[in-house]
């Protein structure tokens, strides 16, 4: 393969991916700075909130010691009209990840969730996940966490909000890109903890051809040892396995599942007339690539999830927004809450399987839902000799 086009992948992916492993997080250091990015390290003891930054009697940031990641994180919550750290009810919870190289604030920066969450009778949760944390409990050579992003959302964080946020035991969860393989993984890791995930333009299926040298290229981007997310993905594929959705889909057995993606590089009717072309839209057909191997396998299963892979469109937050509204009135029912009115709702997806184009790399073929998927021998020369 050519540099550039190797480049081009790498690249895509970096932006694209933010993937995860399996381990607890091991004691470390406990003062001065995380080893885990750029936040202070925990402090002594066990997971606690140190610090409440209200910004509306709706919106708040918590400061939540962390010892799975060894650092303070920021957590953002939307809480609903009437709601009371001493309410005698719980809430219902929507939590929605964040895609990689950006953080806890992009829904409330980039999306009308605060509108939404106006109307919403539910606890709104965007917890900090890093920038290439990848939704996952480092395996470090089989040590083990810091980082353990999995424990801080799945544990620390969603109980620290039981505990003291009146958060309650219905739960749904969404993610775009790297927070779109994390909504899933954390689905299917989880079973019995999520009621709704939706995943937009995320990577579905960590094992496919290609797909690891990529996910372990976008990890040294980020100059982080490609070896330290999941280990050697031969030597380590138990790890691999742990962290994979599509190995995992028969746990994802009675929860509503929405996932869409473009299956082309190519801009769509969301994106401004003239727009510059970037590289980070090769995520959309890789996504693609990797759902389709997911879906085939929850049909292998019986489940039977909504999807709507669209043709052209940009890895880019108009289309994330457009699809978290189409799959809103699953959320809402998931959550056992009032849908909005038929005219306030998207139109419903239609499953698309269309020509993929990656646009400087050339053509792909499409992959049938339930076929073998494979990706062009372009990327079929990442594989190991």
């Amino acid at each position: 393969m050519r540099p550039a086009r190797r480049g081009f992948l790498a690249l895509a992916t970096a932006l694209a991916v933010g993937l995860p492993t399996a381990a607890h997080a091991a004691p470390g250091p406990r003062t001065g700075r995380s080893p885990s990015g750029p936040w202070p390290a925990a402090l002594p003891g066990g997971a606690r909130v140190v610090k409440e930054r209200w910004f509306s009697p709706r919106m708040v940031d918590l400061q939540v010691s962390s010892p799975s990641v060894n650092a303070i994180l920021p957590v953002r919550v939307l809480v609903p009209k009437g709601w009371s750290k001493k309410a005698s009810r719980t809430w219902p919870v929507l939590y929605l990840l964040h895609g990689g190289a950006d953080d806890y604030t992009s829904w409330t920066r980039m999306t009308d969730i605060a509108d939404k969450a106006a109307d919403m009778d539910a606890i709104i949760v965007m917890p900090e996940a890093g920038r290439a944390g990848n939704y996952s409990n480092w395996y470090n050579g089989g040590k083990g966490g810091p980082p353990a992003w999995e424990t801080f959302h799945t544990y620390e964080v969603r109980r620290l909000l039981e505990l003291g946020y009146r958060a309650g035991t219905r739960r749904a969860v969404a993610g775009i890109s790297m927070g779109a393989y994390g909504a899933m993984k954390y689905a299917a890791r989880h079973p019995g903890m999520f009621r709704f995930v939706g995943s937009y333009s995320g990577v579905m299926s960590t094992r496919l051809p290609g797909i690891p040298e990529l996910i372990m290229r976008a990890q040294s981007a980020e100059r982080k040892d490609p070896k330290a997310l999941w280990g050697d993905p031969i030597f380590n594929q138990n790890v691999w396995k742990a962290n994979d959705p599509a190995y995992l889909a028969r746990n994802l057995r009675g929860v509503r599942i929405y996932i869409s993606s473009g299956t082309t590089a190519r801009p769509g009717e969301l994106d401004p007339p003239g727009a510059s072309w970037s590289i980070a839209h090769l995520g959309e057909p890789i996504s693609a690539y990797t759902a389709r191997d997911l879906i085939a396998k929850l049909h292998r299963y019986g489940i039977k999830p909504v999807v709507n892979l669209y043709k052209d469109g940009t890895h880019s937050w108009p289309y994330w927004q457009r699809e978290f509204n189409r799959s809103f009135p699953m959320v809402l029912s998931a959550l056992h809450l009032n849908a909005p009115s038929p005219q306030d709702q998207e139109p419903p997806p239609q499953e698309e399987d269309g020509d993929d184009d990656w646009g400087l790399l050339g053509q792909i073929p499409s992959v049938p839902v339930g076929g073998a998927p494979r990706l062009p021998s372009s990327v079929r020369a990442f594989r190991r000799p």
